[in-house]
Protein backbone atom coordinates (compact mmCIF):
# COMPACT_ATOMS: atom_id res chain seq x y z
CA UNK A 1 0.00 0.00 0.00
CA UNK A 2 1.47 3.83 -0.62
CA UNK A 3 0.79 6.09 1.22
CA UNK A 4 -0.88 10.00 -0.19
CA UNK A 5 1.83 12.40 0.94
CA UNK A 6 0.17 15.01 -1.47
CA UNK A 7 -0.97 16.72 1.65
CA UNK A 8 1.80 16.24 3.58
CA UNK A 9 4.79 19.04 4.48
CA UNK A 10 7.80 17.33 4.03
CA UNK A 11 11.17 18.64 5.31
CA UNK A 12 14.56 17.33 4.96
CA UNK A 13 16.71 18.68 7.77
CA UNK A 14 20.16 18.37 6.41
CA UNK A 15 21.37 17.47 3.02
CA UNK A 16 24.99 18.63 1.64
CA UNK A 17 24.50 17.45 -2.29
CA UNK A 18 25.24 18.67 -5.46
CA UNK A 19 22.66 21.52 -6.28
CA UNK A 20 21.73 21.44 -9.75
CA UNK A 21 17.92 21.96 -11.65
CA UNK A 22 17.70 18.18 -11.61
CA UNK A 23 18.80 17.43 -8.31
CA UNK A 24 15.30 20.11 -7.10
CA UNK A 25 13.27 17.77 -9.68
CA UNK A 26 14.55 15.10 -8.01
CA UNK A 27 13.48 16.58 -4.61
CA UNK A 28 9.76 17.60 -5.75
CA UNK A 29 8.88 13.90 -7.16
CA UNK A 30 10.04 12.76 -3.55
CA UNK A 31 7.30 15.08 -2.35
CA UNK A 32 10.20 16.97 -0.33
CA UNK A 33 8.32 20.71 0.66
CA UNK A 34 11.85 22.01 1.95
CA UNK A 35 15.25 21.50 2.91
CA UNK A 36 18.01 22.27 5.14
CA UNK A 37 21.20 22.95 2.66
CA UNK A 38 24.76 23.35 4.07
CA UNK A 39 26.35 26.57 2.86
CA UNK A 40 29.83 25.93 4.91
CA UNK A 41 32.02 23.33 6.85
CA UNK A 42 34.83 24.95 7.29
CA UNK A 43 35.10 28.38 5.61
CA UNK A 44 35.65 31.49 7.37
CA UNK A 45 33.31 34.66 6.99
CA UNK A 46 34.20 35.70 3.77
CA UNK A 47 34.21 32.66 1.80
CA UNK A 48 30.67 31.86 3.56
CA UNK A 49 30.11 35.35 1.92
CA UNK A 50 30.74 33.88 -1.26
CA UNK A 51 28.90 30.80 -0.45
CA UNK A 52 25.34 32.72 0.46
CA UNK A 53 25.93 34.97 -2.58
CA UNK A 54 26.19 31.86 -4.66
CA UNK A 55 23.26 30.43 -2.95
CA UNK A 56 21.89 33.48 -3.80
CA UNK A 57 22.28 33.71 -7.52
CA UNK A 58 21.06 29.95 -7.13
CA UNK A 59 18.02 31.23 -6.17
CA UNK A 60 17.88 33.93 -8.77
CA UNK A 61 17.94 31.71 -11.79
CA UNK A 62 16.13 28.80 -10.54
CA UNK A 63 13.19 31.05 -8.91
CA UNK A 64 10.63 28.85 -10.94
CA UNK A 65 11.78 26.14 -9.02
CA UNK A 66 12.68 26.95 -5.96
CA UNK A 67 12.54 29.46 -2.95
CA UNK A 68 14.42 30.74 0.36
CA UNK A 69 13.02 30.63 3.51
CA UNK A 70 13.36 32.65 6.18
CA UNK A 71 10.31 31.85 8.54
CA UNK A 72 7.64 29.05 9.24
CA UNK A 73 4.96 30.64 6.73
CA UNK A 74 7.84 30.83 3.92
CA UNK A 75 7.45 26.46 4.48
CA UNK A 76 3.61 26.88 3.91
CA UNK A 77 4.04 28.97 0.86
CA UNK A 78 6.58 26.78 -0.67
CA UNK A 79 3.48 24.00 -0.61
CA UNK A 80 0.99 26.06 -1.73
CA UNK A 81 2.78 27.55 -4.52
CA UNK A 82 4.67 24.29 -5.71
CA UNK A 83 8.24 25.12 -5.53
CA UNK A 84 11.14 23.63 -3.23
CA UNK A 85 11.47 25.96 0.17
CA UNK A 86 15.70 25.93 0.68
CA UNK A 87 16.66 26.98 4.45
CA UNK A 88 20.53 27.92 4.87
CA UNK A 89 22.67 26.90 7.33
CA UNK A 90 26.26 25.96 8.77
CA UNK A 91 27.54 23.10 9.60
CA UNK A 92 29.87 25.01 11.74
CA UNK A 93 30.53 28.67 13.12
CA UNK A 94 33.72 29.11 11.44
CA UNK A 95 32.01 32.17 9.59
CA UNK A 96 31.54 33.75 12.80
CA UNK A 97 35.44 33.46 13.56
CA UNK A 98 35.66 35.79 16.91
CA UNK A 99 32.76 38.67 16.35
CA UNK A 100 29.80 37.77 18.46
CA UNK A 101 27.71 40.72 15.68
CA UNK A 102 28.55 38.05 12.70
CA UNK A 103 25.63 36.33 14.13
CA UNK A 104 23.32 38.99 13.09
CA UNK A 105 24.89 39.58 9.65
CA UNK A 106 24.07 36.14 8.98
CA UNK A 107 20.93 35.61 10.37
CA UNK A 108 19.81 38.98 7.92
CA UNK A 109 21.22 37.06 5.04
CA UNK A 110 19.29 34.26 5.59
CA UNK A 111 21.70 31.45 7.40
CA UNK A 112 18.94 30.50 9.60
CA UNK A 113 20.64 27.51 11.08
CA UNK A 114 24.38 26.73 12.53
CA UNK A 115 25.91 23.83 14.05
CA UNK A 116 28.01 25.21 16.76
CA UNK A 117 31.25 22.44 15.92
CA UNK A 118 32.09 20.34 13.33
CA UNK A 119 34.31 17.43 13.68
CA UNK A 120 36.96 19.40 15.58
CA UNK A 121 36.65 21.80 18.82
CA UNK A 122 36.48 25.54 17.72
CA UNK A 123 36.11 29.04 19.82
CA UNK A 124 32.67 27.53 20.68
CA UNK A 125 33.23 24.37 22.09
CA UNK A 126 34.01 20.68 21.22
CA UNK A 127 33.36 17.79 18.97
CA UNK A 128 32.05 14.42 19.32
CA UNK A 129 35.33 13.45 18.18
CA UNK A 130 37.98 15.40 20.32
CA UNK A 131 39.09 12.97 22.51
CA UNK A 132 38.04 15.42 26.11
CA UNK A 133 34.94 18.28 25.78
CA UNK A 134 35.74 21.29 28.13
CA UNK A 135 31.90 22.35 27.12
CA UNK A 136 30.64 25.86 26.08
CA UNK A 137 33.74 28.32 26.09
CA UNK A 138 32.69 32.22 27.05
CA UNK A 139 32.56 33.12 23.63
CA UNK A 140 30.34 30.26 22.96
CA UNK A 141 27.92 31.04 25.18
CA UNK A 142 27.15 34.28 24.09
CA UNK A 143 26.98 32.69 20.68
CA UNK A 144 24.01 31.03 22.12
CA UNK A 145 22.21 33.62 23.50
CA UNK A 146 22.64 35.92 20.26
CA UNK A 147 21.10 33.02 18.42
CA UNK A 148 18.59 32.81 20.55
CA UNK A 149 17.86 36.56 20.10
CA UNK A 150 17.94 36.86 16.72
CA UNK A 151 15.75 33.92 15.54
CA UNK A 152 19.09 31.68 14.40
CA UNK A 153 18.02 27.51 14.91
CA UNK A 154 21.19 26.00 17.55
CA UNK A 155 22.39 22.55 15.68
CA UNK A 156 23.84 20.35 18.01
CA UNK A 157 24.76 17.08 15.10
CA UNK A 158 28.53 16.86 15.03
CA UNK A 159 28.83 18.61 18.23
CA UNK A 160 30.93 17.07 21.67
CA UNK A 161 28.75 15.67 24.22
CA UNK A 162 29.60 18.25 27.28
CA UNK A 163 29.25 21.36 24.98
CA UNK A 164 25.83 20.05 24.00
CA UNK A 165 24.48 19.24 27.24
CA UNK A 166 25.96 22.92 28.42
CA UNK A 167 24.03 24.41 25.51
CA UNK A 168 20.89 22.35 26.40
CA UNK A 169 20.70 23.96 29.60
CA UNK A 170 22.03 27.42 28.67
CA UNK A 171 19.73 27.65 25.67
CA UNK A 172 16.06 30.10 26.51
CA UNK A 173 14.56 28.25 23.39
CA UNK A 174 14.32 24.80 21.77
CA UNK A 175 17.78 23.53 19.94
CA UNK A 176 18.08 20.81 17.03
CA UNK A 177 20.17 18.00 16.10
CA UNK A 178 19.40 17.83 12.46
CA UNK A 179 21.21 14.91 11.44
CA UNK A 180 22.28 12.03 13.69
CA UNK A 181 21.11 8.54 15.24
CA UNK A 182 20.46 7.13 18.86
CA UNK A 183 24.02 5.73 19.84
CA UNK A 184 22.47 2.82 21.75
CA UNK A 185 20.58 1.49 18.06
CA UNK A 186 23.79 2.64 16.29
CA UNK A 187 27.03 2.97 17.88
CA UNK A 188 28.94 5.82 16.64
CA UNK A 189 31.07 8.88 17.91
CA UNK A 190 28.77 10.76 15.67
CA UNK A 191 25.18 9.59 17.25
CA UNK A 192 23.45 10.63 20.23
CA UNK A 193 23.54 9.32 23.66
CA UNK A 194 20.24 8.69 25.70
CA UNK A 195 21.99 11.51 28.04
CA UNK A 196 21.66 14.19 25.28
CA UNK A 197 18.41 12.90 23.63
CA UNK A 198 16.72 13.06 27.08
CA UNK A 199 18.18 16.57 27.46
CA UNK A 200 16.98 17.61 23.83
CA UNK A 201 13.57 16.21 24.39
CA UNK A 202 13.14 18.27 27.91
CA UNK A 203 14.40 20.84 25.90
CA UNK A 204 11.22 20.61 23.29
CA UNK A 205 14.56 20.26 20.11
CA UNK A 206 13.38 18.31 17.33
CA UNK A 207 15.96 15.25 15.97
CA UNK A 208 16.54 14.52 12.56
CA UNK A 209 17.19 10.97 12.08
CA UNK A 210 19.87 9.65 9.60
CA UNK A 211 20.05 7.82 6.66
CA UNK A 212 23.74 8.56 6.22
CA UNK A 213 25.02 5.04 5.85
CA UNK A 214 28.02 5.40 8.05
CA UNK A 215 25.51 6.54 10.65
CA UNK A 216 23.57 3.51 10.90
CA UNK A 217 24.53 -0.28 9.41
CA UNK A 218 25.25 0.90 5.90
CA UNK A 219 24.15 -0.30 2.30
CA UNK A 220 22.85 -3.08 4.17
CA UNK A 221 20.62 -1.53 6.41
CA UNK A 222 16.57 -2.51 4.99
CA UNK A 223 14.28 -0.02 5.21
CA UNK A 224 11.95 -2.53 8.11
CA UNK A 225 15.41 -1.81 10.19
CA UNK A 226 15.55 2.04 9.61
CA UNK A 227 11.99 2.48 10.28
CA UNK A 228 12.17 0.56 13.43
CA UNK A 229 14.97 2.82 14.45
CA UNK A 230 12.67 5.56 13.81
CA UNK A 231 9.75 4.30 15.55
CA UNK A 232 11.98 2.85 18.58
CA UNK A 233 13.47 6.83 18.71
CA UNK A 234 9.81 8.07 19.15
CA UNK A 235 8.89 5.94 21.88
CA UNK A 236 12.19 7.08 23.53
CA UNK A 237 11.71 10.69 22.97
CA UNK A 238 8.03 11.37 22.21
CA UNK A 239 6.59 11.47 18.43
CA UNK A 240 6.54 15.48 18.43
CA UNK A 241 10.68 14.98 19.29
CA UNK A 242 11.10 12.95 15.69
CA UNK A 243 11.80 14.34 12.26
CA UNK A 244 14.10 13.55 8.79
CA UNK A 245 17.78 14.59 8.29
CA UNK A 246 19.25 12.59 5.65
CA UNK A 247 22.64 13.90 5.32
CA UNK A 248 22.09 13.39 1.54
CA UNK A 249 25.36 13.67 -0.21
CA UNK A 250 23.69 12.77 -3.71
CA UNK A 251 26.70 13.58 -6.90
CA UNK A 252 29.63 14.69 -4.56
CA UNK A 253 32.85 14.57 -5.42
CA UNK A 254 36.27 13.27 -4.31
CA UNK A 255 37.59 16.54 -3.96
CA UNK A 256 34.63 17.73 -1.63
CA UNK A 257 34.90 14.67 0.50
CA UNK A 258 38.24 15.38 1.17
CA UNK A 259 37.37 19.09 2.50
CA UNK A 260 34.70 18.07 4.61
CA UNK A 261 36.90 15.56 6.70
CA UNK A 262 40.05 17.59 6.51
CA UNK A 263 39.29 21.06 5.74
CA UNK A 264 43.04 22.78 6.36
CA UNK A 265 43.43 21.54 9.62
CA UNK A 266 45.45 18.86 8.87
CA UNK A 267 47.96 16.95 6.23
CA UNK A 268 47.18 13.44 7.23
CA UNK A 269 44.48 11.54 6.37
CA UNK A 270 41.16 11.72 8.54
CA UNK A 271 37.89 9.58 7.92
CA UNK A 272 35.36 11.53 9.81
CA UNK A 273 32.73 8.43 10.11
CA UNK A 274 34.27 6.57 7.80
CA UNK A 275 37.46 3.99 8.14
CA UNK A 276 40.64 2.87 5.92
CA UNK A 277 38.65 0.19 5.03
CA UNK A 278 35.98 1.99 3.40
CA UNK A 279 37.51 5.44 2.67
CA UNK A 280 35.32 7.16 -0.37
CA UNK A 281 31.85 7.97 0.08
CA UNK A 282 29.68 5.14 1.16
CA UNK A 283 26.70 3.03 -0.85
CA UNK A 284 23.26 4.04 0.25
CA UNK A 285 20.77 1.60 0.85
CA UNK A 286 18.39 0.56 -2.26
CA UNK A 287 15.29 2.53 -0.78
CA UNK A 288 16.98 5.53 -0.60
CA UNK A 289 19.29 6.38 -3.09
CA UNK A 290 17.83 9.49 -4.65
CA UNK A 291 15.59 12.24 -3.40
CA UNK A 292 12.61 11.21 -5.01
CA UNK A 293 12.91 7.82 -2.55
CA UNK A 294 11.20 9.82 0.03
CA UNK A 295 7.81 7.96 0.08
CA UNK A 296 9.77 5.01 0.87
CA UNK A 297 10.05 5.93 4.01
CA UNK A 298 6.74 7.20 4.25
CA UNK A 299 5.36 3.89 2.83
CA UNK A 300 7.85 2.37 5.59
CA UNK A 301 6.60 3.85 8.48
CA UNK A 302 2.73 2.99 7.32
CA UNK A 303 4.11 -0.97 7.11
CA UNK A 304 5.44 -0.18 10.67
CA UNK A 305 2.38 0.34 12.22
CA UNK A 306 2.13 4.55 11.79
CA UNK A 307 -0.82 6.28 11.80
CA UNK A 308 -1.08 9.15 8.88
CA UNK A 309 -0.67 11.94 11.99
CA UNK A 310 2.26 10.05 12.84
CA UNK A 311 3.63 9.50 10.04
CA UNK A 312 3.31 13.19 8.59
CA UNK A 313 5.12 14.13 11.84
CA UNK A 314 7.79 12.42 11.42
CA UNK A 315 7.91 13.21 7.83
CA UNK A 316 8.11 17.31 7.99
CA UNK A 317 5.23 18.29 10.50
CA UNK A 318 7.31 18.50 13.74
CA UNK A 319 10.27 20.65 11.55
CA UNK A 320 7.66 23.04 10.33
CA UNK A 321 6.29 23.61 13.86
CA UNK A 322 9.98 23.35 15.12
CA UNK A 323 11.27 26.06 12.26
CA UNK A 324 8.35 28.06 12.93
CA UNK A 325 8.89 28.78 16.15
CA UNK A 326 12.72 28.68 16.06
CA UNK A 327 13.22 31.24 13.46
CA UNK A 328 11.10 34.15 15.34
CA UNK A 329 12.87 36.56 17.06
CA UNK A 330 12.75 36.57 20.70
CA UNK A 331 10.79 39.88 20.40
CA UNK A 332 8.66 38.67 17.98
CA UNK A 333 7.69 35.69 19.95
CA UNK A 334 7.19 37.75 22.98
CA UNK A 335 4.74 39.78 20.90
CA UNK A 336 3.22 36.07 19.52
CA UNK A 337 2.52 35.39 23.90
CA UNK A 338 1.46 39.30 24.70
CA UNK A 339 -1.34 38.75 21.78
CA UNK A 340 -2.83 35.30 23.63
Amino acid sequence: MTIDMKDMIVIDALELSKWDRDFVIMLQKGGVTAVHACVGLWENARETLTKVAEWHRFFNENSDLVMPVKTGEDIETAKRIGKLGIILGAQNTSALEDELGLVSVFNEMGVKIMQLTYNNQNLIGSSCYEETDPGLSRFGKNVIKEMNRVGMVIDLSHVGTKTSLDTLALSSRPVAITHANPDWIYPSKRNKSEEILSALRDNKGVLGVCAYPHLINGADTTLEEFCNMIARTADFMGIDHVGIGTDLTHNMSTDFLAWMRMGRWTHEIDYGAGSKASPGWPDWPEWFQTPDDFPNIANGLEARGMTYEEISKIMGGNWHRFFTEGFKTEKELEKCVSLT
